[in-house]
């Protein structure tokens, strides 16, 4: 078995990434990428979530996303897994190109290299929990669920 993995943007399977760039529609707002929309519902300020959804790169998200000057929602913690998934989930369906490749990727594991994350990745030495990679799997499940019927 061969392990699918990503991270960067420019690598293979960057179109992965949360920082790629493959907008989508959600409760009437377009955002550039996951990043934007995931860190702008971090918060319950509507002004902050706009001044994210409106910035210009993923890097800029992520940066006003960790900031905690403006108080993130109390129950982030709780929600943040399903959050991500609704941000992957919309993201790969607004796209035909990343239903293909995430269907081409067949029943491999499919991992996030961050070196530094072992949350979302699998950290530097393999051990993290990849939530990433496990909502990918789960978007591709549902979408070779749906060829079936």
């Amino acid at each position: 078995m061969m392990t699918i993995e990503f991270y960067s943007t420019k690598h293979e399977y960057g179109e992965f990434s949360n920082f790629a760039a493959f907008g989508f529609h959600m409760d009437g707002h377009w955002y550039r990428t996951s990043e934007h929309y995931f860190q702008a519902m971090k918060f319950e300020d509507p002004d902050y979530q706009e001044r994210i959804r409106e910035t210009k790169s993923p890097m800029i998200a992520a940066r006003l996303g960790r900031s905690r000057k403006i108080k993130i929602r109390s129950d982030w913690e709780e929600v943040k897994i399903d959050v991500m998934r609704t941000a992957v989930r919309a993201k790969i369906m607004e796209h035909e190109e990343l239903q293909e490749l995430l269907l081409g990727t067949g029943d491999e594991p499919i991992v996030e290299a961050a070196g530094r994350d072992y949350f979302w990745g699998i950290g530097k030495d393999g051990s993290g929990k990849n939530w990433l990679g496990k909502i990918l799997m789960e978007v591709r499940s549902e979408l070779q669920a749906k060829i079936k019927t």
